[in-house]
Parts: structure tokens; C-alpha cells; sequence
């Protein structure tokens, strides 16, 4: 029903190739979900979670995240203009501006941003994190699969408006949708396919809903359909037999029944397909959900569809401790057939020209099922606590492969690069009385490190994600630790921001494979 049934419908998109920051992390969102973590999917299982009931109340509310999290996508989209190239799904309406419209009354925006803001990084935007929470909302509660494609980039600035409004003529509202690219039938599609979540809430729109009075939706909220939380064809059946309690279709107030009139806008013809073919309305539905979430403003170039890779490296970590290396980090399979006698091996290539392996059969192993598939993970090292395994650090390691079953994982030939051009050391040490350390890093010879710094990340009110770079001392400064090796070196204070280990390598800046270090004080005291 979900994502692990239908990949080979998107046979088209080509996995990308480890690592690339950008879709690593995307793809990590997207698929490593495991249920009752911190995870994005955690806020919307089961699908009826709400988490900002008025006062704190733990009732039913009658709203749930998913609904809000549906409509926020298509009301940040909804600023697009096919014309000029302008609006779309950026993140425009995280502004004060747009959400003060009329056209965007409601908390229900503030809700999302609230969470889902909170899973954006320095690689993923916040507008991606609205397209992932849609995908995860319609996926996670019964709905189909729906293509995912990444590198959305936020605006600095409000957009103009462009979210239609329940008392609008129809005329008004086909040429809204034609404004953000979608055809008359295209906009009964895209209404409907929302429409089976949520509902109305009476406190935004008084003139539509009643106080209802009502137990089981303590907020007062007139659903779509009797089936609200879950997706399925139910807005569609209703609407044709004549049983349906959606308040913009028979509302007390006719002028705000604005889905009858776009459900009937073409006879019924496309509300009846879907009445009669559930199979019919979540195709069209994953292809509508699809088109919103990818109206972007002109310029931004989102990334090929996102599958899981079939193997990925995680949380590789080198550190220097004297004349060698320790290694440490981990593989994740994806989707291996069941075998209880697998061999899973690690091959490596070193700076000599050596080839290396190293068996994962002894490793702590852990086998997850989500949603979509079935993650397999080995880590690296000699024992389950994973701390790694050593190497010679003349020798290094430049690239790895993997052997699984007899079957060489090497990304087509490519195999998966490994950069050991600047690692961590275990010479840093913390200076305890004024809470700074002296942080040190390991610099290969002979390679070309044109810098080495420490990122310090932070974020604005509005979730915008800056980075300041802090040099380490210059090449001048640096103190031969080995016959491979050179030690760079900074003091640093504490602070309460994410910092990350940079370098510019070969003109190339990356820290993704340096990851983050650890808190100062956990550092071993410096000599006094």
C-alpha cells in the first residue's frame, strides 16, 4: 500500500550517488522512520495525533497534525503564479504577512511550522520539511505512495496572495487554480484528495461551522468526511450518494459551500470516477499531491525522485591516535532477502595501493521494518559496543565496497568514497577553569587542505540557518604528529550552538564526513 509496492513504479528515478548531504539527509527522513522516536512520523501516528489542543486539553479536538499539515503545503503553495515564475511552495507562509491574511486564518499554519521547521537543517529547507510532512501524512494514513523530490529553497520574503476562499465564486476559483497550474478538472482532483482529511473549525470560520457542542471534537470542527484521519475515497462516495456532512458542500451558510460548487463543476463527472474506483482516486491523488508539493518558484531545480538507496554508509568517524587510525561508523541494507547464513564483507582501498576486507558477520546487527521496507544495519568495528576497528594511517583508506551474498555493492563502479584528509585527533583537551578546550585535527601530507575550520550553525526567529567559520591555526602553525600526519589546532569556548568540523579540500569544502564533535568538557584535561 505503500512506498515498499510501488518503487517499481517509479522506475525512472535513478538512485543518487553516496554521499551528497542534500538527499543523504532527505533520504534519511524519508525512509529511517521508526515508530515512537522523535521522528517526523511520530507526530502523526496514530493518524488522529494533535498535538496543540486548546488549554492543553488531551480530548478529542476533532483537528489532527496531518490535516493541518496537508493544508499548510497546498496554502504555502498556493502563492504561485504559472505567469511569472513567482511563489510556490517555499516556506512563505513561516512570514507574519501571509499568515495574517484572511486567506490564511487559522493556527493551524503556526502548528506545522512548529514542528516540522524543527526537522530542517543546513542541507534540507524548511519547504522541504512541508513537502516531507505532506508525503508522510497521506503515506502513513492509508494513502498511496506519492514521488519525492528535494532542494526546495526558502524565501526571504512574504509572496503575494493567492489561496482561494470559501466564499468565492467558482469562476474566481478555477482562476485561481489556473493561476498555480491546475485545470478545472485538475482542481476537483486536488480539492478532493485534500478534502479527505480534516474539516472546517468553527473559531476561524464562524460563518461556516456552529459551536458544535460536541465531545468528540472538542474544537469544533465539521469534517470533510466520516473518515477524516485516514485516506480513502470516502469524500468521494459521500458526496455522490447525497450522505455527506461536509460543511462546504451543505453548509448553512450556501455562499461559502464552495465544494459543491467545485465538485459539480463538471457534472459530477470526476467525483463519481473517484466514487467508483478507490484505486482510480489514490493514482490521482498521489499524481495531484505530486504536482503541489513540485510547483516551485522558476529557478529552483528540485532533485530526481528520492528511492532509498539499496546501501548506505552512516556516521563514518576517523580519529588519529598516534601511528593509527580508528575507524568507526556503519551500513545500512535495504530491503536484503531473508538469509540466516549471510556473509557481509567491507573492502577498502588504502593510499598504498593495498585492498583490504573486513568481514560484518561478527558486528552488532539490527534489522528495522518501516512502512516502507526493511532496513538492514551492520556496524563497523570488533564488537557490538561498534567503536571501530584500526588502521595503519600511512596506509588509510581512500574508498570502500561491499560484499554481500557474493553480490559487490560498489555504486556501479563508482564505489563509496572515503575521505581521511582530516580526522580527529585524541590530543585535544579541555581547559577546565575558563570552559575552553584546545581542539585539534589531524591533517594528511600531501593532500591539498586549503583550510580547516569549525561551523558554528545557528537559525533566525524565522528558522533561517546561518553558519560562521572559525579557522584553525595556518599550515605555518602546524606540528608534525606522525609520519602521515600534521596537527591543526584552535581554542574554543563553550557554546550552546551545533558546530561541525569544515574543511576545503582539493577546492572542495565538505564536513558532512567529519560530523559533529563531541561537548568540550568531555575531552580528557589539558596538561597543565
Amino acid at each position: 500500500m505503500l512506498r515498499l509496492a510501488l518503487l517499481t513504479y517509479f522506475a525512472t528515478a535513478h538512485a543518487y550517488l553516496w554521499p551528497s548531504p542534500m538527499l543523504d539527509e532527505l533520504e534519511s527522513l524519508l525512509y529511517e522512520i521508526t515508530p515512537g522516536t522523535s521522528g517526523m512520523a511520530n507526530f502523526i501516528q496514530p493518524c488522529d495525533t494533535f498535538s496543540f489542543a486548546s488549554g492543553g486539553g488531551s480530548g478529542p479536538t476533532g483537528r489532527s497534525n496531518a490535516a493541518d499539515w496537508i493544508r499548510t503545503a497546498y496554502h504555502d503553495m498556493a502563492t504561485h503564479n504559472i505567469a511569472d515564475g513567482t511563489g510556490g511552495l517555499d516556506a512563505s507562509i513561516r512570514f507574519a504577512e501571509e499568515q495574517a491574511r484572511a486567506e490564511n486564518v487559522g493556527d493551524g499554519f503556526a502548528n506545522t511550522l512548529d514542528v516540522l521547521a524543527g526537522f530542517a537543517t543546513r542541507y534540507v529547507s524548511i519547504a522541504d520539511t512541508l513537502a516531507l510532512g505532506t508525503v508522510m501524512a497521506v503515506e502513513f494514513c492509508g494513502g498511496p505512495q506519492i514521488p519525492f523530490r528535494g532542494g526546495r529553497v526558502d524565501a526571504t520574503e512574504p509572496n503575494l496572495p493567492g489561496v482561494p476562499e470559501p466564499e468565492q465564486t467558482l469562476d474566481s476559483h478555477i482562476a485561481t487554480f489556473a493561476k498555480q497550474g491546475f485545470t478545472q478538472d485538475e482542481m476537483i482532483g486536488l480539492v478532493a484528495c485534500g478534502h479527505t482529511f480534516g474539516g472546517v473549525q468553527h473559531a476561524p470560520f464562524p460563518d461556516i461551522v456552529p459551536e458544535l457542542n460536541d465531545p468528540n471534537s472538542t474544537e469544533s470542527v465539521a469534517h470533510f468526511d466520516s473518515t477524516n484521519t485516514h485516506f480513502d475515497n470516502n469524500i468521494a462516495i459521500e458526496y455522490i450518494s447525497g450522505t455527506t456532512q461536509n460543511p462546504l458542500v451543505v453548509g448553512f451558510n450556501d455562499t461559502t459551500n464552495s465544494d459543491r460548487r467545485i465538485f459539480g463543476s463538471d457534472g459530477n463527472v470526476t467525483m463519481l470516477s473517484f466514487a467508483n474506483s478507490p484505486e482510480l482516486f489514490a493514482s490521482r491523488c498521489s499524481e495531484l499531491f505530486a504536482r503541489m508539493l513540485d510547483t516551485v518558484p522558476s529557478g529552483v531545480q528540485l532533485s530526481d525522485v528520492i528511492t532509498p538507496l539499496p546501501v548506505k554508509p552512516s556516521n563514518l568517524q576517523f580519529i588519529l591516535d598516534g601511528d593509527v587510525l580508528q575507524f568507526s561508523g556503519g551500513v545500512r541494507f535495504w530491503n536484503l532477502t531473508d538469509n540466516p547464513n549471510r556473509v557481509a564483507l567491507l573492502l577498502w582501498d588504502d593510499h598504498l595501493g593495498g585492498v583490504h576486507n573486513f568481514t560484518l558477520l561478527s558486528l552488532l546487527e539490527s534489522s528495522t521494518s518501516y512502512p516502507q521496507g526493511v532496513a538492514t544495519g551492520y556496524r563497523f568495528g570488533d564488537n557490538s559496543s561498534g567503536s571501530g576497528f584500526l588502521l595503519d594511517a600511512a596506509a588509510g583508506i581512500t574508498n570502500m565496497r561491499f560484499m554481500v551474498d557474493g553480490k559487490l555493492e560498489d555504486q556501479g563502479g563508482v564505489g563509496f568514497a572515503v575521505q581521511d584528509a582530516v580526522v580527529f585527533t585524541t590530543t585535544s583537551c579541555f581547559f577546565g577553569n575558563n570552559f575552553t578546550a584546545q581542539f585539534n585535527v589531524a591533517v594528511r601530507k600531501g593532500v591539498n587542505v586549503t583550510s580547516v575550520y569549525i561551523e558554528t550553525q545557528a537559525s533566525d526567529s524565522l528558522g533561517h540557518i546561518t553558519i560562521t567559520e572559525t579557522d584553525f591555526f595556518s599550515p605555518d602553525s602546524t606540528v608534525a604528529v606522525n609520519s602521515a600526519y600534521s596537527i591543526w589546532t584552535v581554542n574554543l569556548a563553550e557554546s550552546p550552538f551545533t558546530r561541525y568540523v569544515g574543511a576545503e579540500i582539493d577546492g572542495v569544502k565538505s564536513s558532512m564526513a567529519l560530523g559533529l564533535f563531541s561537548q568540550l568538557p568531555a575531552l580528557p584535561s589539558c596538561p597543565s
